[in-house]
């Protein structure tokens, strides 16, 4: 059985006597700081000096430097950097600033667990993990809820790793909704394979090739847009809710029965294989592997497939109908 740990497992004392260095203002970078800002923790931003990021950060009320200095200065660090910039930063910025009784936080494994970042043995190295974009995360923060998160701890040398990690965690507001323990591994290998096979990969997959065979099939582009894309936000939205059981209560006896008797038929034995595959590359490391390469080399792959996702005909056909929607925006 899981183990899930909400308010009243954490003590926010805990940090109230250390600095916090947060790594960058991103999505989840602002929502964290703000959220422990909020909370009455000590916080300082580290950004790259020239960073657009600067001038938000001291305005909502901040305090922001360097990265080298923040990692300095601070008690607990946690990187909400990019994946791909973590290494570098990680070796000149903040390495040479970790000494025992230290904390050394992420919000994502990949780079732990991939071992692009090797900490030293004698501090603390944790992962407090929010399960939602920062902006989420950060909006319903200020209505007095949380968005759940993930624990993980991977070295625990000052023998209150956890308690810091869930201290952390009920600052940002995750123990308001639960925090599920977990290990670095498990949240690497599940969030890339999330990703790639359902979350990002698998469902814009399948809704480009349902796309194509409706215009294929001599279909108005407009009429396959709504079909495929635009009412998937009500499905999940149900999903959300109350689950695949909810959903289908809410649907019509013939979406129902259409569901139960042609997905299998679409989503076949052979897309489970081809799933198993997926998550074979992310658990022996040759997707992290490629991925580092492609970075390495100035992601010319990359590029290339951006741009030809860019220019599928949903995506120009989506814009059009979108752009009569205004509303969506809010």
């Amino acid at each position: 059985m899981a183990t899930m740990y909400y308010e009243s497992d954490a003590d926010l004392s805990i940090l109230a006597d250390k600095t916090i260095g947060i790594i960058g203002y991103g999505s989840q970078g602002h929502a964290h700081s703000l959220n422990l800002l909020d909370n009455g923790m000590n916080v300082k931003v580290g950004l790259y000096e020239g960073s657009s990021s600067w001038a938000k950060a001291q305005s909502a009320g901040l305090n922001v430097d360097i990265v080298s200095k923040v990692a300095e200065q601070s008690d607990v660090i946690m990187l909400l950097i990019p994946d791909t910039s973590q290494a570098d930063v990680y070796q000149s910025s903040i390495q040479p600033h970790l000494h025992s009784g230290k904390t050394l936080m992420f919000a994502h494994g990949f780079n732990i667990h991939f071992k692009t970042i090797v900490p030293p043995t004698d501090i603390d190295v944790s992962m407090i993990a929010p399960k939602a974009p920062g902006h989420r995360m950060r909006e319903v923060f200020t209505k007095g809820s949380g968005v759940p998160g993930l624990l993980a701890i991977e070295q625990n040398v000052s023998g209150k790793a956890k308690e810091i990690g869930l201290a952390y965690a009920k600052g940002v507001g995750c123990t308001r909704a639960g925090v599920l323990e977990t290990t670095f591994k498990e949240e690497t290998e599940t969030d890339l394979f999330g990703e790639q096979a359902v979350l990002c990969g698998g469902v814009t997959q399948l809704m480009k090739s349902a796309f194509e065979v409706l215009t294929e099939a001599g279909y108005q582009p407009e009429s396959a847009y709504f079909e495929v894309m635009h009412e998937l936000k009500l499905i999940v939205d149900l999903m959300y809710e109350g689950g695949m059981e909810y959903m289908r209560y809410s649907v019509s006896d013939t979406a129902e029965y259409g569901d139960y008797s042609r997905g299998p038929k679409v989503i076949d034995p052979t897309v489970k294989e081809n799933m198993k595959k997926i998550l074979l590359q992310i658990q022996d490391g040759s997707f992290a592997k490629e991925w580092i390469t492609e970075n390495d080399e100035g992601r010319p792959r990359f590029r290339q497939l951006r741009k030809e996702n860019a220019n599928h005909p949903i995506e120009s056909v989506g814009k059009e109908l979108r752009s009569m929607m205004p509303w969506l925006k809010s």
